[in-house]
């Protein structure tokens, strides 16, 4: 069906160096908050359909969904803010749009229908704001009439509870229709209700913790908690708590458990660690803090509400200051800090990035609550800087001026875009970003940030850790993470992940004991850093202290690999310095590999692109080779050293740490030593 359209000119048409909104309003109180929100809703009006039923948001990319979903997406979405809004007192002046368009969106015999779902059908994952949205603005249900009504009970309730839905957290969506509808007398299920909430226990793991599936799958990212389960969890403690008062109060207690582990993904700049599928959501990512306060929970020590609303709006106030994220509309682009469909999941339609209005979500708390009458506090004053978390299988540290998660190897339960990527890594960092691959030939395209890749074709293919087994174990009173996977039926692999000490903040350890099956070649990659010279733009250069930039060895470019100054000895290592973004590196700590070879360093220069917050990187990289049949030990040194919060550029020492390198664990020695000569298992 062809409709027509408002021109897109109407739009917020942002020019050339000019600032979104968005970045121009000071944070600090509730009010503040607000207007941040309403920057967001004000460029979507140019975009919606003649009868207000949809939004066609710029960006003319398919997902695996309809075009018809993909714009109920679009008006859905910005919903999770717009209702928190209002049903904590605030007025916005476009809320008769929602009103209507909702109201035509579920008349079947309109020219907008909506269209019922069909099994596993995006709509479902809609219903969910709508659903919240009815539950706790009552002027909905009453705005869009009787007839509306009724339609809205056959679209929203009996549509869904008749089908098919994935085992994941998309069976809080249903249950949040169902709640919506019940909240204002309409026709609902709740046996449907129960069952799904019943199932929804199964993920359940312990600790606070529930996976994003049932048993079998380990998949513990934002989605298990500020994206979907615990976010919905605590929204409905606060809407049915009176009614399930033990279900409200068991809820309350996964989330005080959990929020001592989740105050570690959090930085004092207010960077939170991209970790995982659905980033592009951004700001969402603290949308279980506001939660919190919403499901009135009471904080477990040492945290407060002031630190709850540190974390909350310095996060805020660090997306305020990625001006690339914006369609010249003023619309949320799909990406990170950047437009990128190299790090989209085949489900990020244009009105995907709304997902981010969960947020908001703190609106809905009231003005009296401490989470807005305290004073903003910084939480790392109060828990420890190292810490293993068992569940999520991560070991979280903040040394060396950044939050850093070591990973165990989790997986998404079906092989998504970049998913090694997105889980595989061995380190993610709050300063800097995981890099995707947007290409599949030679490692400028793998982009292997925090990686190892293993290729046996001379280099044009590379393989990666994807699934594994793993433990969290102590060794000398410290974490230690350990993974066992195969990147080749013949080739595999022990990875012990060491976190960084106080004495070297700056280091954290990998350690790879490879048994190879067939010769392949390795590239271990440090993190991605900007390359990008503060003087010109220009990839950087040799490194100069005088300017306190550039890199050791040359960083040639993709053409000239060759070349014998783009390399050294793994030992003397590779770094790579910005005055942007600070300095990462890499070392080779072990005496030589199989048969006294030593790895070699160098700067791949990643594809444009790959990284999620700088669209130019090079990333530091130890490449060896291994002969077939033989046993080889790998120390690898990473070194990340971020610029001061303060922004200050005097006095930078971004390497004055660079030459004290960690000291390999007398655990870890033994390791190796045991093992020379041993059999061929791991």
């Amino acid at each position: 069906m062809s409709q027509k359209r408002n021109p897109p000119t109407q739009g917020l048409l942002l020019p050339y160096s000019s600032v979104h909104p968005f970045s121009l309003i000071p944070l600090s109180s509730r009010s503040s908050v607000q207007s941040l929100l309403k920057s967001l809703l004000d460029p979507l009006q140019p975009f919606f359909s003649p009868l207000k039923s949809r939004i066609r948001i710029p960006g003319a990319t398919a997902v695996r969904f309809d075009q018809t979903a993909s714009e109920v997406e679009g008006i859905c979405r910005p919903l999770w803010g717009l209702a928190c809004l209002l049903a904590g007192g605030g007025s916005y002046h476009g809320t008769e749009l929602w009103i209507e368009g909702i109201k035509n969106g579920v008349d079947p015999d309109g020219p907008e229908f909506w269209s019922y779902p069909l099994d596993n059908d995006q709509r479902m994952v809609e219903m969910c704001p709508l659903g919240f949205a009815l539950a706790v603005v009552p002027g909905i249900w009453e705005g869009i009439g009787e007839k509306g009504r009724r339609d809205l009970e056959n679209w929203l309730g009996n549509s869904i509870n008749e089908k098919n839905m994935p085992n994941t957290n998309w069976l809080w969506f249903r249950v949040f229709a169902n709640l919506g509808l019940k909240k204002n007398g309409g026709k609902f299920s709740q046996e449907r209700l129960d069952a799904d909430i019943e199932h929804l226990e199964t993920f359940y793991r312990g600790d606070g913790w529930s996976n994003d599936g049932p048993e079998g799958i380990h998949q513990m990212d934002y989605y298990s908690s500020s994206f979907a389960i615990h976010f919905l969890q605590l929204v409905y403690s606060n809407l049915a708590g009176k009614d399930e008062p033990a279900r409200a109060a068991e809820f309350k207690k996964r989330a005080q458990m959990a929020a001592l582990d989740l105050a570690h993904y959090y930085d004092e700049q207010g960077r939170s660690i991209p970790f995982g599928r659905s980033v592009g959501y951004r700001f969402a990512m603290v949308s279980f803090w506001g939660a919190l306060a919403y499901a009135d929970v009471e904080l477990p020590a040492p945290l407060t509400w002031g630190m709850v609303k540190g974390i909350v709006l310095r996060h805020l106030r660090w997306w305020q200051t990625q001006h690339d994220m914006w369609s010249p509309s003023g619309t949320l682009t799909v990406g990170y800090s950047y437009p990128n469909m190299y790090m989209a999941e085949n489900y990020n339609s244009p009105g995907s990035p709304y997902w981010a209005c969960l947020a908001f979500i703190c609106l809905a708390v009231p003005e009296t609550h401490p989470f807005w009458t305290s004073k903003e506090e910084d939480h790392w004053s109060v828990i420890p800087r190292v810490k293993a978390l068992k569940q999520p299988g991560h070991i979280m540290s903040n040394l060396g001026g950044h939050c850093m998660l070591l990973s165990s190897g989790q997986a998404c339960s079906y092989p998504m875009k970049g998913t090694h990527a997105k889980y595989g890594c061995f380190a993610y960092s709050s300063a800097y970003a995981y890099s995707v691959p947007p290409g599949l030939f030679t490692l400028e395209q793998y982009a292997l940030a925090s990686q190892l890749g293993l290729s046996d074709d001379g280099g044009e293919y590379w393989k990666t850790r994807r699934l594994s087994t793993s433990a969290m174990e102590e060794r000398e009173g410290s974490p230690v993470l350990v993974s066992i996977w195969a990147p080749f039926v013949d080739v595999q692999i022990k990875t012990y992940l060491i976190p960084p000490k106080e004495e070297t903040p700056n280091w954290h350890l990998r350690v790879h004991h490879i048994l190879a099956g067939r010769e392949v070649m390795t590239a271990d990659g440090s993190f991605a850093i900007c390359n990008e010279r503060e003087e010109d733009g220009r990839y950087l250069g040799l490194y100069d202290a005088a300017k306190g930039e550039g890199t050791q060895p040359k960083l040639i470019g993709n053409y000239d690999l060759l070349t014998p100054e783009a390399w050294a000895p793994g030992r003397r290592g590779a770094f790579a310095v910005s005055k942007k973004a600070g300095a990462v590196g890499i070392r080779a700590l072990e005496d030589g590999a199989a048969g006294g070879k030593e790895r070699m360093a160098n700067l791949v220069n990643a594809d444009p692109n790959s990284n999620l917050v700088e669209s130019r990187t090079t990333i530091p990289t130890l490449q060896g080779t291994i002969k077939k049949g033989e046993k080889v030990w790998y120390v690898t040194a990473v070194y990340a050293k971020p610029p001061p919060a303060n922004g200050k550029k005097g006095a930078r020492k971004d390497l004055d740490g660079w030459d004290k390198l960690p000291e390999i664990p007398k655990w870890l020695k033994d390791e190796i030593s045991k093992s020379s000569g041993s059999g061929s298992k791991l």
